[in-house]
């Protein structure tokens, strides 16, 4: 039986309301990337066909009182709740999914459902892209609002700095633009503030020429791991880093074999088949077979094969990378930490069914001066840095508990060895964190008090701080509203 609240969206949004059962709902269901949001059933899910179908989407669940909602684009986020809700009404945005560019060519409009691998696909017959997800199946929406890390990020910064212009239906469903001259404030806390301020409902961003990219996957045998840390350590801290590169090496941990195994993925945004910021890492032993470097265009380059549903739980770290010693130093004894834990845990709280895996980044000043000065995520735009994913992922939910019992204690470990050495910097990056971790507040004290202000003036009900329950909320801004 259909709840009030969808009955009522029924009457308002015809034929754009879809109730358990239907096909509609088993395919956005289906879709999610992680099984901890698949499994939740909402009463009802809602595709919109436009701005004003959210508008009207926003008039009937704020009149309602227990009508809480989650916001959906591609579902790609790990946690429980976060695009998806139990009981409430979850609104897939995955229908707002145009994409067009100006005359100019110089802006293109993205709906906020894209993935945006179809968002390259549309632009490469112009010769343009934008600094958008590396994966392609993940959401334009969630990505930009929580920052977002494309293969460009050197050259422009985070996806969301090279956003001109967000279109929003705010709590009281009306639909405004947020932009440089335009509600100023907003613009900015939309800018990795999540989805605490309204419906993001389509993105401009400023584009980019497209050429061919360097990419490819390089495999290194677990003995050379020390080796592969070191090269990792001399790109991350480079002063002279190369904004044409970005790479992520990945450690991953075989439960059942108690083994490692390496891979590196670099991509350059020039058709160079020989980067130089690559010849140490390429010349450590490799294993031929798995190793692969071609020059591809970014729709071919991002488009990910299938990934089977999967719990997923992630945590996230900024460290700073001041000399390549000190960054190397710390994580071959982060490695060394991981490896005598996951070799020595007890099998119930490291079974065969679960997979562990450390990738790194880097966060060089190349990439973060790119930050307007008027940024809220509070990055220390002088010191070069690297961000760290610590990932687990199982089949088996009776896992769960100990898995995340496990990462979270794995997680507190490698911070304090940082700490220890004093390189633990405070900022969380928003689409690698766990539901633990407090991703605003790690933007800072200043930033969090303008992030109120904004959720103040545009939410005054808090309407998105509780109705809204996933994403990581402004601290103590539910306490503000007096809800």
């Amino acid at each position: 039986m259909s709840s009030p609240c969808c009955s009522v969206l029924a009457n308002h949004l015809p034929h754009r309301v879809f109730l358990p059962d239907t096909a509609r709902y088993n395919a956005t269901e289906a879709s999610y990337w992680s099984t901890q949001e698949a499994v939740l059933s909402p009463s009802c899910i809602v595709q919109p066909e436009s701005s004003s179908d959210v508008s009207k989407f926003i008039s009937v669940v704020t009149s309602i009182t227990n009508c809480d909602f989650a916001i959906k684009s591609q579902g790609h986020a790990p946690a429980a709740g976060f695009a998806n809700i139990n009981d409430g009404v979850t609104l897939d945005i995955t229908t707002l999914n145009a994409t067009t560019i100006s005359d100019d060519h110089s802006i293109a409009s993205v709906g906020t459902g894209s993935a945006w691998t179809e968002v390259y696909r549309t632009l490469n017959p112009y010769n343009k892209t934008v600094a958008g997800g590396r994966n392609g199946a993940v959401g334009v929406g969630g990505l930009t609002i929580g920052g977002g890390i494309s293969y460009y990020s050197p050259q422009v910064g985070f996806t969301c700095d090279t956003a001109v212009n967000f279109e929003v239906v705010l709590a009281s469903s009306e639909i405004i633009n947020a932009n440089a001259t335009s509600h100023l404030d907003l613009y900015r806390a939309l800018k990795g503030g999540g989805n605490n301020f309204g419906v993001v409902t389509r993105i401009d961003f400023s584009t980019l020429e497209t050429v061919p990219l360097f990419a490819g996957h390089l495999f290194n045998p677990a003995n050379h791991t020390e080796d592969v840390l070191r090269a990792f350590a001399n790109i991350a801290a480079a002063h002279d880093y190369d904004v044409h590169a970005s790479i992520v090496t990945s450690l991953s941990f075989n439960s059942t074999t108690k083994t490692w195994s390496i891979i590196n993925v670099p991509q350059y945004t020039l058709p160079n088949p020989n980067p130089p910021v690559y010849k140490e890492l390429s010349s450590i032993p490799n294993i031929t077979s798995l190793t692969s470097f071609e020059i591809q265009n970014i729709s071919t380059l991002s488009a990910e094969p299938p990934y089977p549903q999967k719990h997923e739980l992630f945590h996230t770290s900024t460290y700073a990378a001041p000399s390549n010693t000190s960054a190397s130093t710390l994580l071959t004894e982060i490695f060394h930490y991981l490896n005598t834990s996951l070799s020595n845990a007890h099998p119930s709280y490291s079974p065969p069914d679960i997979s562990w895996t450390l990738s790194l980044e880097p966060l060089p000043t190349a990439f973060t001066s790119h930050s307007h000065k008027d940024s809220i995520l509070g990055l220390n735009t002088s010191e070069n840095a690297l961000i760290t994913l610590f990932t687990g992922s199982w089949t088996n939910a009776t896992l769960s508990n100990a898995a995340n019992d496990l990462g979270r204690k794995l997680w507190r470990g490698m911070d304090q060895l940082a700490e220890a050495r004093g390189l633990l910097r405070g900022f969380r990056y928003y689409n690698y964190a766990d539901v633990s971790q407090d991703v605003l507040a790690s933007y800072g004290g200043e930033n969090v008090g303008f992030l109120r202000e904004v959720s103040r003036k545009y939410d005054p009900a808090g309407v998105f701080q509780r109705k809204v329950p996933g994403g990581f909320k402004i601290p103590q801004a539910r306490a503000m509203t007096g809800k």
